[in-house]
């Protein structure tokens, strides 16, 4: 699920600046940790890249303020060459969306994955506008779309998102206890908030799924809340070890065994098919 390494070249614009979440402060509506970020701002020279998930990848942003524990994506940082902690910088590619209207006339029309490496939805997107730009381009062009984000503001782009039946939206969502979340991603939205948005969405006619991915304690939790909205629901396991030191200073050592997310994730998986929805557990 990597984005291809030839897509971070970029030049850079302007002086970084450093944000509080973003200028214009915590855009979620529950409390969420807080931390110092440094955004800069980039022309991208490339955009649409190769994935090995769906046809292409488009990322607004390089770096991501969640910065979750786990996240595999931290391996930008080596290709980067940043040395600050992953989730305290962002560089915003101010042309992405004209980079993308430009690079879909020499491309054969594909899927769209945005995002691979970044969540499209993270704080700045609310000032900056790059994902909902990226979009409105892809719709105007009639391309498939499949969003990834963890972060309810995916709502500014509701109306958007409704306009095209060639659009579906995965939320990522590990548990439905927010004392687990906290430990885990103590700089993303409240799992209430992502549940909350993707009822709207999916009551909007939206196709909606739900990615248990990494799979946590209380994930089981996800099933009453969302099983009358989600068109599908996607389960894999921790793959990174990140996320190591988090379980051993919470004593959830037990949650990160193969027995672990083997009985975990076959229990989510029946309750789902139970109530119709399809489910695929990705780990063997």
């Amino acid at each position: 699920m990597r984005e291809n390494i030839s897509s971070l070249s970029c030049r850079a614009k302007g002086s970084p600046w450093v944000g509080l979440v973003c200028s214009e402060g915590n855009p979620y509506t529950s409390p969420m940790a807080e931390r110092l970020c440094i955004y800069r701002e980039v022309y991208a020279k490339e955009i649409l890249t190769r994935s090995r998930v769906y046809e292409y990848t488009v990322n607004p942003y390089r770096g991501c303020y969640h910065g979750c524990s786990y996240c595999y994506a931290r391996f930008m940082k080596r290709f980067l060459g940043r040395k600050e902690e992953w989730g305290s910088f962002v560089d915003v590619k101010v042309n992405a969306a004209e980079l993308l209207a430009k690079e879909m006339t020499r491309k054969r029309r594909g899927t769209v994955w945005i995002s691979g490496v970044c969540d499209p939805y993270q704080p700045c997107e609310r000032e900056r506008r790059l994902t909902g730009r990226c979009i409105e381009v892809l719709i105007e062009r009639g391309w498939p779309i499949v969003v990834q984000t963890k972060s309810p503001l995916v709502l500014v782009d509701r109306e958007l998102l409704k306009s095209s039946e060639s659009v579906d939206v995965f939320f990522s969502i590990s548990t439905a206890d927010e004392r687990i979340r906290r430990m885990f991603e103590p700089f993303a939205p409240s799992a209430w908030e992502r549940i909350s948005a993707l009822r709207v969405l999916a009551s909007d006619g939206v196709r909606c799924h739900l990615m248990i991915a990494p799979l946590l304690p209380g994930a089981e939790g996800l099933v009453e809340q969302l099983k009358e909205y989600v068109s599908s629901v996607l389960i894999d396991r921790m793959n990174y070890h990140y996320a190591d030191g988090v379980y051993r200073k919470h004593g959830l050592n037990w949650a990160r065994t193969e027995s672990f997310f083997r009985e975990r994730a076959s229990q989510i998986y029946g309750l789902f098919r139970d109530a119709g929805v399809a489910c695929e557990i990705l780990f063997s």
